[in-house]
């Protein structure tokens, strides 16, 4: 076993990408070019037009903020290797570049998942209990939030590259992926992996199903406000809203849970591939277009950004 670890160590792995014809890789670079620079744009956007006007400084947009920053830098870890890779015929990625990629990987995708679930707390008590809420999402509290999403994150991501570095690869090192990623790495590993995949199943579990499971109580408990105004028109709003928020978040969890809550003896190479990029290329450029860009506020804040004005903390 000794001599296998030795001669896997200094072998790099090969990505063989999101497709292996060569004439699709022009069209997929085009994509998802344009869906990469469309996503650091409005993200960017959001966080520069956040910080730069006074009037979105309320807890919503200070989360907003994060979840922005967080997605920009998402898509940057995967991303343009891929891009790179669809151009190149060198696909190889190092041992410690590949626990590297899967470290930041995994940490921004669990940052991502509890600030959803922070945001969807926000909105549930700004709707159910608008007198509370100045002290409930009070500076402290969002603080807190964030810096727990940060912090548990982090500790996750530490956690799981620890247990990956101890693994050996004594097989193929062609990764039918497009990036490091969990199964398709365990499949290739000649090391028992059982500890691995129980702690997906376990402490995995509860940073991504337990702020989706909070994300669908605290809109269950908001779809129940609003289905109490009197104005016909503030429901149909208010649903639309909500719903396009649901909508967003079911095609994130969706496809993480999908992709990582089943055993890696069922795990489908073609069936992941197209599962993730739904969930580090789609969802972070329509985060923007959700959260942000239909809400007034942030519309005034980006024309503000363009055009040089200063926007006062009264103006709505």
């Amino acid at each position: 076993m000794g001599a296998v670890n030795e001669s896997s160590e200094g072998a790099p792995f090969i990505l063989q990408g999101l497709t292996t014809s060569p004439g699709q890789r022009w069209p997929f670079f085009v994509l998802f070019l344009f869906l990469y620079v469309a996503g650091i744009l409005g993200n960017g956007l959001i966080v520069a037009a956040i910080r730069a006007s006074p009037a979105l400084h309320a807890p919503m947009y200070f989360l907003l903020a994060h979840l922005s920053f967080a997605d920009l830098c998402f898509t940057s870890v995967t991303v343009p290797k891929m891009l790179a890779n669809l151009l190149s015929y060198d696909h190889s990625i190092s041992l410690a570049g590949c626990l590297t990629q899967m470290y930041f990987f995994f940490a921004l995708g669990v940052t991502d998942s509890c600030l959803l679930a922070a945001m969807a707390y926000d909105r549930y008590v700004a709707i159910r209990h608008p007198l509370h809420y100045a002290t409930r999402m009070s500076r402290a509290v969002c603080m807190a939030l964030v810096g727990t999403a940060w912090l548990v994150s982090h500790i996750h991501s530490l956690l799981h590259i620890l247990l990956m570095a101890r693994l050996s690869f004594c097989a193929s090192h062609q990764v039918p992926h497009f990036f490091c990623d969990h199964q398709p790495l365990l499949r290739l590993s000649c090391s028992d992996t059982r500890h691995i995949q129980l702690l997906i199943f376990t402490e995995g579990a509860a940073v991504v199903v337990t702020p989706f499971l909070l994300i669908l109580a605290s809109y269950g408990a908001i779809a129940a406000a609003v289905l109490r105004l009197p104005s016909a028109s503030g429901r149909i709003r208010a649903v639309s809203t909500c719903g396009s928020h649901l909508a967003v978040v079911g095609l994130f969890y969706g496809t993480v849970i999908a992709v990582y809550f089943r055993p890696t003896s069922r795990y489908k190479a073609e069936r992941g591939r197209v599962a993730t990029v739904m969930y580090t290329i789609v969802t972070p450029m329509l985060n923007p277009v959700i959260y942000s860009l239909r809400n007034l506020d942030v519309q005034g804040a980006l024309r503000a950004l363009f055009t040089g004005q200063r926007i006062s903390a009264g103006v709505s």
